[in-house]
């Protein structure tokens, strides 16, 4: 593993630039926590490795790492799609070598074998993705196309599931937003990963204008983001389907396993014609996670929440790193 680890490529016919172009570019429009794109891709011979940057760190949001190994969850998904969009049969292994644990996930690409409609299908939601941080319509996702999305999550140890109560939710949101509105280095720690697009556009944090309101307990500032009450904030919530991924532990593996379910639902409801956006932030205050935990008796690990709905609007692009500073040396 450690030769292939530090590999400057492959040999010449394993990958050609055209399929380095597609794998490269499919990680590279992969969900992340506050847009860090923590992650880097190495091709092998005949397989490939994502490896999670060690430089990348959100120190007071995320001490344990979590959203960052989720991250590198929602890459894989991506990547595994890329593989097999390419025409071969794609065999994951998660964590493969202890000694090396930077490498979170080795996909061989193995014999040829077509991608499914359904592949194609989600391969192509890759593109179009995009976090919808506002309102949705309020016309409902029905009971069929939530029991798709759900089922979309199944993988090792994660469960995906509908919160239902959406007075109970709203309460945990607001008492969420409003400590992660009165934590400094929360804020500071935002704020460095926050830019606006047009003033820095070699940055890579989240690329959300301070103007925009986030009402979810998500990117909570302090002096930009007005919160509404919590009969608005139950109003809204009502409006949307919203579903709790957990896993069996809460170790490394659980994590990156989390994220991978996650954006395979997410690509799902694209599929399906909704919108959708991610939240984690409120599960990384103790007392909300505790206490979410308790009120739905979650016999697991509570990881990350995703919102659906229906938007008449498309999001606009996050920034995103070029496909070769993702890549390994030889395709820089």
């Amino acid at each position: 593993m450690e030769k292939t680890a530090t590999a400057a490529g492959c040999r010449s016919g394993e990958w050609t630039l055209a399929e380095a172009e597609v794998l490269g570019r499919s990680v590279l429009r992969a969900p992340s926590v506050h847009h860090t794109q923590p992650w880097r891709v190495e091709l092998t011979d005949g397989a490939v490795l994502l490896c999670e940057r060690v430089d990348v760190t959100l120190p007071r949001h995320d001490p344990h790492r979590r959203d960052l190994a989720m991250s590198c969850g929602t890459a894989l998904a991506n990547l595994e799609l890329a593989v097999r969009v390419l025409g071969r049969r794609a065999e994951v292994t998660v964590l493969p070598d202890p000694a090396h644990p930077e490498v979170v996930a080795r996909v061989e690409a193995a014999e040829p074998l077509p991608p499914t409609d359904q592949e194609l299908r989600r391969y192509g939601a890759i593109m179009v993705r995009r976090s919808h941080r506002g309102a949705f319509t309020g016309l409902p996702v029905t009971a069929e196309q939530t029991a798709r999305v759900v089922a979309a999550a199944v993988t090792t140890g994660v469960k995906a599931a509908r919160v239902d109560g959406t007075e109970r939710l709203a309460k945990f949101f607001e008492h969420a937003a409003r400590a992660l509105q009165d934590d400094e280095a929360y804020q500071s720690e935002l704020a460095l990963w926050t830019v606006r697009d047009e003033a820095f556009p070699h940055r890579h944090g989240t690329g959300t204008r301070s103007t925009v309101e986030l009402p979810w307990g998500g990117l909570v500032r302090r002096r930009a983001t007005v919160l509404p009450d919590l009969l608005v904030r139950r109003e809204r919530l009502e409006a949307e389907t919203v579903l709790l991924f957990t896993t069996a532990d809460d170790a490394r593996a659980d994590h990156i396993h989390a994220g991978y379910a996650l954006e395979r639902s997410w690509l799902e409801g694209i599929t399906l014609g909704l919108a959708g956006a991610v939240l984690t932030q409120p599960l990384r205050v103790p007392e909300v996670r505790s206490a979410l935990c308790e009120d739905y008796r979650l016999a697991g690990f509570p990881q990350a929440l995703l919102r659906l709905g229906r938007s008449t609007r498309v999001a606009p692009s996050s920034l995103r790193r070029g496909v070769a500073e993702g890549l390994g040396r030889k395709w820089r």
